[in-house]
């Protein structure tokens, strides 16, 4: 139980700066083609506390044996992970948990859940952000707790729930879907996301963080070294908006603190659209790509192709957690006749009124820029400009400066209405094609 209970307030240690933004925008852009995730940040983090606190002998005095319990907290994180870091410990470490993983396999079900995404992990969030959105809480995990149980199915031990608390649980599910759907997903908290991660790649190698035995790191690498790592805080966003301005790479830090400014002041980059919602099997990435080369090649300004580094496009998913599955098709549900013997249960057991399908995908379109950014620069710039104008008959000249700046002005509406139609032509011609129909089961 005791390392239930450390893997329970330990498994979020690695979390990195403003959270899952770190490692699922930032990391894989300043790294392409990282596939690094915060519980194996955890689970070294947590191997750091204990060699820099000496918990080792506390540790022993409270009845854990190391290392197996220790590699066992580790599997209870991210089974994985913990897998991984111990692949060139040896034999012995590596399979240190076998009798656990075969004759107590649900205590991998409690943390971090991978058969069918029921775990604490979830209830903790979910009671933490309601409470901060204002959210009312549909899901009782008091509740189901009251009959969750142990029982043997297919010669494996699983938890199970009471039959009856079948739509409990399809509360949980659509309670997570709720709180992505309003705020996790928010497209307002998507674009800060953006912009927060765009201001940490500019600053990325300028900021040096100082890890162990006078080591330094970037941001991006500072999840190498443990020490470092606990320096890479949400203050991260105060370190680089105070930054001195260096000699080298000058222009990199004003853009961050410029972006990060922007985010103070809530000016975001301009939301274009939006698409209904879809169903499909293409990943984000490549449906991302899809999209970009769609507008791009349709889009002139100025005679000129649009700039794609300008134009974000977001894939975002939606689901019940286990992505296009049916989670509840992995729960096990027993009855009160008989309470040792538990089975699935079909949908038509439950409701009618269940959804069909249980993840959809939407497409979000942003211009990268501030609404009006163009309009104050030309107005700044054209002072100096009035008052030579006379002597050397540069009238003309001042009547074309406030006119390309409308032009530009103009422009950037012009842009935000393009993008719109050609990301809703992009959804009528591309994505009901490769979009799987709907079927009543």
């Amino acid at each position: 139980m005791l390392c239930v209970q450390i893997a329970g307030l330990c498994h979020d240690l690695g979390h990195g700066p403003f959270s899952h933004m770190f490692d699922a925008n930032f990391m894989k852009k300043a790294i392409p083609g990282s596939t690094w995730k915060h519980e194996e940040a955890s689970i070294c983090m947590l191997d750091h506390l204990i060699r820099q606190n000496n918990l080792e002998n506390e540790m022993v005095a409270a009845g854990l044996v190391l290392p197996e319990d220790l590699v066992f907290i580790k599997e209870l994180i991210d089974i994985n992970a913990a897998q991984h870091q111990v692949e060139n410990n040896g034999a012995r470490d590596a399979e240190v948990n076998g009798d656990r993983r075969i004759n107590k396999p649900f205590l991998y079900e409690i943390v971090s859940n991978k058969r069918n995404g029921i775990d604490v992990d979830k209830w903790d969030y979910f009671a933490r952000d309601c409470s901060y959105l204002g959210m009312a809480n549909n899901f009782d995990y008091n509740r189901l707790l009251k009959f969750a149980r142990v029982c043997t199915v297919q010669e494996k031990k699983q938890i199970c729930f009471r039959d009856k608390e079948k739509g409990n649980l399809y509360d949980f599910f659509y309670m997570r879907n709720c709180i992505h759907r309003r705020a996790c997903q928010h497209r307002v908290v998507k674009i800060v996301e953006e912009m927060i991660s765009e201001a940490f790649l500019q600053a990325d190698g300028v900021i040096e963080i100082k890890g162990s035995e006078e080591s330094t790191f970037r941001i991006s690498t500072a999840k190498d070294d443990m020490e470092a790592y606990t320096k890479l805080t949400d203050v991260m966003f105060q370190k680089i908006l105070y930054y001195p301005i260096p000699e080298e790479n000058a222009q990199n830090i004003m853009n961050a603190q410029n972006i990060l400014r922007n985010v103070m002041r809530h000016k975001f980059y301009m939301f274009a659209h939006e698409t209904k919602p879809f169903c499909s099997k293409m990943s984000e990435e490549e449906i991302t790509d899809q999209v970009v080369i769609f507008i791009t090649e349709r889009i002139l300004i100025n005679q000129d192709p649009l700039d794609v580094t300008k134009v974000i496009v977001q894939v975002v998913t939606m689901n019940y957690g286990m992505k296009v599955n049916n989670p509840i098709d992995g729960v096990n549900f027993y009855s009160k006749t008989n309470p040792n013997e538990a089975h699935l249960i079909t949908r038509e057991e439950v409701s009618l009124f269940l959804p069909n399908m249980f993840e959809e995908k939407l497409v979000r379109v942003y211009y990268k820029k501030i609404k009006g950014e163009e309009a104050e620069g030309p107005e700044e710039a054209e002072g100096p400009e009035e008052a030579e104008g006379p002597e050397e008959a540069e009238g003309p000249e001042e009547a074309e400066g406030p006119e390309e700046g409308e032009r530009l002005r103009v422009l950037d509406d012009q842009i935000i209405i393009i993008l719109k139609d050609y990301l809703e032509q992009w959804y009528q011609e591309k994505a009901m094609t490769f979009s799987y129909s709907l079927t009543i089961v």
